[in-house]
């Protein structure tokens, strides 16, 4: 049994939790959202700022809530990529210097592989291998799970990501942000049959269509020009039929290529992470798909769905218990490839 001290400041939200294996001991977000949405989205600069304000008591007070004392703790673990660099710097720099003053493991997280373990905080039983299906803000992708640290890609969106979607249709709606919320919230009252909107489909060589990967840029202009001819024919503006028209055929698509992966692969269980993993109409829809293929489907809780330490805590204490740590000389990187998570502990 390992007890981790995770730290997430990716991008929008500084948390910090405490983590003993599976089990959450305690976990702390302060979203940065009422800050960036006078803006229309989240402001870099603005955001490591936020994070400089708040690590510190956010430390304390997951020590605190997990009555846990520093002294307790066997590792540090931190958000390391992808993400915004300034703000991967602030958790990173407070991961090192806990590390170095109480003579304590570092552990580098992968921010992705922290959303494939979210499922584990409320699944402790789930172990390799199973499909997940990572929909966010920034990523789209169906990975195979072989293994703690051992990924392979199988299929990913070749534009707009999900989340990024429905951001910008929320945007085209007059919404606020973050828009998928805004979105699912009117999907309850629209008819998600109004409006017929293309699913993007990826072309390949020989005329065919990739079976697993996604497109959602042809979704968003269908979107767009929907809006300007509705607009421009009767100036009514059906919102809810909209909004709910576009999250049906989002959460189609996504189910449909998930359940052709974990089928074609001989994988019997799908754990879905990220923000878009909260939508209502992806889970009704991939949750109905599961039970007629026969298939378990996973969703973490609503508050691991977004970003938070937790799941970088459950992530960091698999790779602990294998032995892996990372060098003093840990940097943040905007970008890494999750099928590279190695390179991020010493060999």
């Amino acid at each position: 049994m390992s007890t981790i001290l995770a730290i997430e400041t990716s991008c929008d939200e500084t948390a910090v939790a405490v983590i003993n294996n599976r089990t959450v001991c305690s976990s702390v977000v302060t979203s940065q959202i009422p800050i960036h949405k006078q803006y229309g989205g989240v402001v870099p600069e603005i955001a490591s700022r936020q994070h400089l304000e708040t690590i510190n008591s956010a430390i304390a007070l997951a020590l605190e809530q997990a009555q846990r004392p520093i002294t307790k703790i066997d590792a540090v673990a931190v958000t390391c990529a992808p993400g915004l660099v300034g703000a991967l710097m602030v958790g990173i720099s407070a991961a090192k210097t806990l590390a170095i003053l109480h003579n304590l493991p570092l552990i580098g997280v992968h921010h992705l592989e922290g959303h494939i373990y979210a499922n584990c905080l409320s699944e402790p039983s789930l172990e390799p291998p199973f499909l997940s299906l990572l929909v966010s803000g920034g990523h789209t992708s169906l990975i195979y799970v072989k293994d703690c640290g051992e990924y392979e890609t199988l299929g990913q969106t070749h534009d707009d990501a999900a989340g990024e979607a429905f951001d910008k249709v929320a945007r085209l709606l007059e919404l606020g942000y973050p828009g998928g919320p805004e979105i699912d919230k009117l999907a309850q009252i629209g008819n998600p049959q109004a409006f017929k909107l293309p699913e993007g489909k990826i072309s390949l060589a020989n005329g065919k269509f990739h079976p697993y990967d996604s497109s959602f840029s042809g979704l968003k202009t269908a979107v767009l020009r929907l809006v300007q001819k509705v607009k421009q024919d009767n100036g009514v503006f059906p919102v809810g039929d909209i909004a709910a028209s576009f999250q049906e055929t989002v959460a189609k698509s996504l189910t449909k290529r998930a359940i052709a992966c974990a089928t074609d692969f001989g994988l019997d269980t799908i754990a879905v992470g990220g923000g878009v993993a909260a939508n209502s109409g992806l889970r009704q829809h991939l949750q109905a798909a599961a039970k007629e293929h026969n298939l378990r489907v996973l969703f973490p809780p609503m508050k691991y769905c977004t970003d938070n330490a937790a799941m970088i805590g459950c992530a960091a204490a698999e790779h602990f218990n294998r032995g892996h740590t990372s060098p003093i000389t840990l940097a943040g990187r905007s970008r890494l490839p999750l099928t590279d998570v190695m390179q991020l502990y010493q060999q």
